[in-house]
């Protein structure tokens, strides 16, 4: 992940495991979102831009986004 991208604790700190679209001061800027809405929101994000494809976004998606720790209950 882009440094740029990485999401903060509640300290101000940057956290590698969250990027800053999900969490944000410490915490998950949309915590009641389910993994169906992250994964058809994230697949928009990516597909803005243009050299990424509808197919690729949903291949890396539904590969990555099933396996975060959030997810796991």
């Amino acid at each position: 992940m882009k440094k740029g991208l990485f999401g903060t604790e509640a300290d101000g700190s940057r956290t590698a495991e969250w990027c800053k679209l999900c969490y944000e001061k410490g915490q998950f800027t949309k915590p009641e979102m389910t993994m169906d809405e992250m994964i058809t929101n994230s697949i928009k994000y990516m597909t803005k831009d243009p050299k990424v494809s509808d197919d690729q976004a949903n291949v890396l998606v539904h590969a990555v986004i099933p396996q975060l720790k959030r997810w796991h209950k």
